[in-house]
């Protein structure tokens, strides 16, 4: 028998496989769909190292634990897994696991990227007709205008069509504050000078639910099991099937 400290709940180790998130493997195990031993699980129940865990009658398949990282980007980190370039993001972090960016954030952009080695979770953010949010601090060369703002949020030609209507709030003299859902290539930079602006610094503080908070530059975390949890409830219904995922070069800001 297994003593407590080997025991985990099951909604926990269910979640850790990457079958669903931890409140949907809570939903399974009230509809009685689940099975430890060949015993309908309880909620509550917990589970320990032997227990064999079924859902429909399947036996759960384990995969490699997942890892999700939250990178504060610096400026002149680039966001690829090219080990030939110098300055690329792997070996920057210089995790001991394989893992890979989430996307792309320009080479001279900073900020919050995302990395992680569960493929699945990164189809699903890509896909661009998700429209997953994307939040940014934008410093410009001239005082932005009432006008600036109200134009970049109702959108500008970028690379031949309209980009599509989004947050914009001015926070200061030069610089304002945008969430996007679309992922044009360097959208934010070609926005600013169609209306005739250089941007000086661009910052992404935030992707879907994970912020970039007080983390200092150059840093990473892993995500807490709340962020986990959070995240893949905001991705359960991201369409897997009829988009296509937006092409690497796209997704530079």
């Amino acid at each position: 028998m297994a003593i407590d400290s080997d025991l985990t709940s099951l909604n926990k180790y269910i979640s850790s496989s990457g079958f669903c998130s931890r409140r949907e493997a809570d939903k399974l195990i009230e509809m009685a769909r689940v099975t430890v031993n060949d015993s309908i699980a309880l909620p509550g129940a917990k589970v320990g190292p032997g227990d064999v865990i079924e859902i429909d009658g399947e036996p759960i398949k384990t995969k490699k634990r997942p890892i999700y990282i939250a990178f504060n980007k610096p400026v002149g980190v680039t966001s690829t897994t090219d080990l030939k370039d110098k300055t690329n993001i792997i070996s920057f972090i210089n995790h001991p696991k394989r893992i890979f960016p989430v996307g792309r954030l320009d080479k001279d952009s900073d900020g919050l990227i995302l990395l992680t080695n569960d493929g699945d979770i990164v189809n699903k953010i890509l896909r661009a007709s998700n429209n997953h949010e994307k939040e940014y601090i934008v410093t410009v060369d001239k005082a932005v205008t009432p006008e600036f703002i109200r134009t970049m949020g109702n959108g500008v030609p970028v690379l031949g069509e309209m980009t599509k209507k989004c947050f914009v709030r001015q926070e200061g003299a030069r610089r304002f504050r945008i969430i996007l859902t679309q992922g044009l290539n360097r959208q934010i930079r070609r926005m600013c000078e169609y209306l005739g602006y250089s941007v000086h610094s661009l910052t992404r503080v935030r992707v879907l639910n994970i912020q970039l908070g007080n983390m200092p530059i150059g840093n990473w975390r892993y995500f807490t099991p709340q962020e986990i949890d959070k995240i893949n409830e905001m991705l359960a219904h991201s369409n897997m099937a009829d988009n296509k995922t937006e092409k690497p070069s796209k997704k530079k800001r």
